[in-house]
């Protein structure tokens, strides 16, 4: 067993500058097997996979671990329309097309998981299986999503608040370490509000958190908050996917008290998911699942893609 931190493991394992769809992935890989690519979501990096990536590596996968367009030190596009949902599907794709291969296993957490859904539904030839974290899928909504949230939870509600270019960008920046350590999340206070020094979890180190902040620090969070701003867009352009199926293997993992699953229910999955293996919830725990219960995710995880065909 390592006696580094797991930022020293982290950043021991290097990464890649790997060109795809017009802009620059860094992308960290480790392992040997079949191929497992993990994306993360907002506002996050692919260090927020550092457990899973070792303990994949450990089961016999290979793992690519994107920062996702916008982040790190992934390119970060200044167009608002550069980070629309076909884009950003299409980063995957040319992932796999740049490493030689014609399929993976996807697995996305939060902005992530609706990325690696939404290549299922639209790559199903380049998607062996999918297992999302803490956003379930759901069918395309009757109406734009910004509209339906403005109705149901009013403009504060804090997808609504981003959605004006440069207001929460300025807001969040403003203090990176409290943007960063904010539990809950439903309204534009809940990201601004909070201690003035707050501590971090339990499961996140000084120094694990301090990786985040440096990052962040350096990039804003305004190619994060893009993703949010295609919302309308997305929807506007996915008419064609209407009671579209997801047909490859699916798994959902989410802490049952993330905040997330008060406003996208469970139960739509299955209009979506022909082949569901399985939903686990995680009593006790949040929305960041993947670093707070690290090794629960990690085994259930595990034990998915060792049911996939081909693994």
């Amino acid at each position: 067993m390592s006696t580094q931190t797991p930022v020293q493991d982290w950043t021991a394992l290097g990464s890649r500058q790997i060109a795809v769809n017009g802009i620059e992935l860094r992308v960290v890989e480790h392992g040997e097997g079949p191929l497992v690519v993990f994306c993360h979501g907002f506002p996050e990096l692919g260090f927020s996979w550092r457990h899973q990536v070792f303990a994949f590596a450990e089961a016999g996968f290979r793992t690519l671990t994107p920062d996702m367009r916008g982040y790190g030190g992934s390119s970060r596009p200044d167009r608002i329309q550069d980070y629309a949902m076909a884009t950003l599907c299409g980063d995957l794709v040319g992932l796999l097309d740049a490493v030689g291969a014609q399929d993976a296993i996807f697995v996305g957490h939060d902005w992530g998981a609706s990325v690696v859904w939404q290549t299922a539904l639209r790559h199903p030839d380049r998607v062996r299986a999918v297992a999302g974290l803490s956003v379930p899928v759901a069918p395309r909504p009757k109406a734009p999503p910004i509209s339906i949230f403005r109705s149901r939870l009013g403009e504060n509600f804090y997808m609504c608040w981003f959605q004006e270019p440069g207001v929460a960008d300025a807001a969040l920046a403003a203090d990176v370490r409290r943007t960063l350590l904010r539990d809950e999340v439903v309204s534009a206070g809940d990201m601004t509000g909070g201690s003035a020094n707050p501590q971090p979890p339990q499961w996140l180190s000084e120094a694990e958190l301090q990786y985040y902040v440096d990052a962040f620090t350096e990039t804003g969070f305004t190619g994060g908050l893009n993703y949010y701003r295609n919302l309308d867009r997305d929807w506007e352009l996915s008419a064609d996917l209407a009671g579209a199926k997801i047909t490859a293997p699916a798994y959902f993992i989410a802490g049952a008290d993330d905040a997330v699953l008060r406003f996208t229910p469970l139960a739509k999955m299955d209009a979506v998911l022909t082949d569901l293996r399985g939903t686990l919830l995680l009593d006790g725990a949040g929305h960041w699942i993947q670093q707070e219960r690290a090794d629960e995710v990690s085994t259930a995880l595990i034990d998915f893609a060792h049911s996939v065909p081909g693994n």
